[in-house]
């Protein structure tokens, strides 16, 4: 009998809604987490071929002095330019794919939670058995938004628009955690789609 395989749940929300929160509830929960924000910071690692396309496509201005990828500077570039972001979407989601198809494979348990912030417009979201949005207002967004990176609220607005509108991520989702700021509540919720979970893994 081969063993059965874990429940896969793609967590996604918009950018600043908090889903690195709701993971970390999850995962002092005892859920196995793949965070697609961690394996897109590991694919950029200096040596890693991603970073020499990078800088091919985009030159040396987004490459910091210690050979990193200089993040804001590639920020402010792709959030300005659709195709500048099309390009590097393409270098890096088929590395990160990969890599997180290998880590779900390697992670097991019951279900795991697979964090990937564009998942409605990726081809992971075709890998994972059920959606979970985390959803906030795009006031709230904006407001830690400008409170974490410093961004104009300009800026913060371009970042908004060059997702998915909130209204096609809560209709592609199969489950919504409500995080406009009560921590209790967002726990609340998490305790109870944990024991879904469980219980659907294992039906």
């Amino acid at each position: 009998m081969t063993d059965k395989a874990p429940l896969r749940i793609g967590l996604t929300g918009g950018i600043a809604s908090g889903k690195s929160t709701v993971a970390n509830l999850f995962a002092e929960l005892g859920a196995a987490i793949i965070d697609t924000d961690v394996i897109a910071r590991e694919v950029v690692e200096p040596g890693r071929p991603a970073l020499e396309e990078i800088r091919a496509a985009f030159g040396d201005s987004v490459i910091d002095s210690d050979g990193r990828l200089e993040r804001s500077e590639m920020r402010k570039i792709v959030f300005a330019d659709d195709e500048a972001r099309k390009r590097l979407e393409g270098i890096l989601h088929p590395e990160i794919r990969e890599e997180t198809m290998r880590q779900a494979t390697a992670a097991g348990g019951e279900y795991q939670l697979i964090v990937v912030p564009l998942l409605i417009e990726s081809p992971l979201r075709y890998q994972v058995d059920r959606i979970l949005v985390v959803d906030c207002s795009e006031q709230t967004q904006i407001e830690r938004l400008l409170a974490r990176d410093t961004e104009t609220e300009e800026q913060a607005r371009r970042i908004l628009a060059a997702q998915v509108s909130r209204d096609e991520r809560l209709a592609a989702a199969d489950d919504v955690i409500q995080n406009d700021g009560d921590l209790d509540y967002t726990r609340q919720q998490v305790r109870a789609l944990h024991t879904l979970y469980q219980q659907m893994a294992r039906l």
